[in-house]
């Protein structure tokens, strides 16, 4: 009998267009011989809605007609079997209930690749693919990721962390961060991804620019040392916290300057001028390598947007065996700490002046599960998903063996 999966995308994310296209791409490559995936879209309003059409990537053309024509759910746990249950509930009329065995995140960004459609999936106890919701949570927080990895061995750059009382006062966090970090320095969001909101700074009044850009898109930011003559090195990570497997290794080629969102997936691929700073720095491609080299949605050539398709790269990587297992292992070690599961992507950054490895940033849930990194080394997409839905449910039964209720009389006695 097949296993039935909810394929989940969209969401109320800056990154709603770009996990449609990976959350399709996943859907038209998993094995319809075990699996039977069920499309189900998240607005941005984070409505779920499932019906013919939520599965083709020609309807997202014109949203607003597809759902006229879909049927918004919401999940249901009915003694433990899971419902995609219609909603509004009509006692006549309308489809049936849609049954299903595990749910499938393919999700990028804030609110929903950060622990927080994680923590709705877990409270219902619907079982899914993917990080759980302290890797989620933690795992997108690029300030505690920092934290976690420095205590764990995995070298990382020092940043200072500002939230909203900080910039109360910018004129004290600018003298701050050109105190404590100087030039050349890379300011981000917490925690978003596609290079949205992250600048580079050279002087006061760029950083006066990419400060205020920053908050524009989070409530707490972060400032680091940019690296001037940078390297990128990523590889994905395929296990559990207990054991975990590493990708090969690519080398992104754009990173002399930080590409916008337009730039890698709307434009064509970096051909035009970057976002804020000239400067290479540590997040120039830090979604830029999150769809590589893939394979459009029905077979073509392509990635999460026609943009991406034209970013240069080279897998494998041109490193010295040492240096590719040293990155393998470091991408192992940071997978692990973190206590990740399914397939995550962690970047690296090499400074070319002194030849120093640091650990950039993990992406839990990264752009088309990062497949391209495995077929080098043998791991079709397929077979991918396919040990990602394997992981979930080796999870699910360990979680089962845990006791979470505990019989006692204390409300017998209570008295308030």
């Amino acid at each position: 009998m097949k296993i039935r999966v909810a394929m989940i995308w969209g969401g109320k994310s800056v990154e709603h267009e770009v996990s449609i296209i990976s959350g399709i791409q996943a859907l038209k490559s998993m094995d319809r011989k075990k699996y039977e995936p069920i499309p189900l879209y998240m607005t941005k309003d984070n409505e779920m809605y499932i019906g013919e059409g939520v599965g083709e990537i020609s309807s997202y053309r014109d949203i607003p007609a597809m759902l006229n024509s879909a049927q918004r759910v919401i999940m249901v746990n009915e003694g433990g079997h899971f419902m995609l249950q219609p909603y509004p509930f009509k006692l006549f009329g309308g489809i049936k209930p849609v049954e299903f065995d595990i749910a499938f995140p393919v999700v990028h960004g804030t609110n929903v690749e950060d622990g927080a459609l994680q923590g709705y999936l877990k409270t219902i106890g619907v079982p899914f693919v993917g990080p759980d919701v302290t890797s989620s949570a933690v795992s997108m927080d690029k300030f505690i990721t920092k934290a976690i990895l420095k205590e764990a061995g995995v070298p990382v750059l020092d940043a200072k962390l500002y939230t909203l009382a900080d910039y109360a006062d910018t004129e004290v966090l600018l003298n701050d961060i050109e105190k404590v970090i100087g030039y050349p320095v890379i300011v981000k969001p917490v925690n978003l991804g596609s290079s949205v909101g992250i600048g580079v700074a050279k002087n006061r009044d760029e950083l006066i620019s990419v400060v205020d850009d920053a908050y524009m898109y989070a409530t707490r930011i972060m400032a680091e040392h940019a690296i001037s003559n940078l390297r990128e090195i990523n590889c994905a990570v395929l296990g559990d916290e207990n054991e975990a497997e590493a990708s090969e290794c690519e080398e992104p080629l754009n990173a002399g300057v930080i590409l916008s969102y337009e730039d890698k997936y709307v434009n064509s691929g970096g051909k035009k001028g970057g976002a804020k700073g000239g400067v290479k720095s540590a997040a120039a491609n830090s979604a830029a390598s999150s769809a590589g080299e893939t394979k459009a949605i029905g077979g073509a050539k392509g990635s999460r947007g026609s943009g991406m398709a034209n970013l240069s790269r080279k897998i494998p990587a041109e490193l010295k065996k040492k240096e590719r297992e040293e990155i393998r292992e470091l991408a192992v070690k940071a997978f692990k700490a973190l206590g990740c599961n399914g397939v995550s992507r962690i970047d690296f950054m090499i400074d070319k002046d002194d030849g120093s490895l640091y650990f950039n940033e993990i992406n839990p849930i990264p752009g088309s599960l990062s497949f391209y990194l495995w077929e080098p080394v043998g791991l079709s997409y397929t077979e991918l998903l396919d040990r990602m839905i394997r992981l979930a449910l080796e999870r699910s039964r360990r979680e089962e063996a845990v006791t979470y209720k505990f019989d006692t009389n204390i409300l017998q006695t209570a008295n308030i």
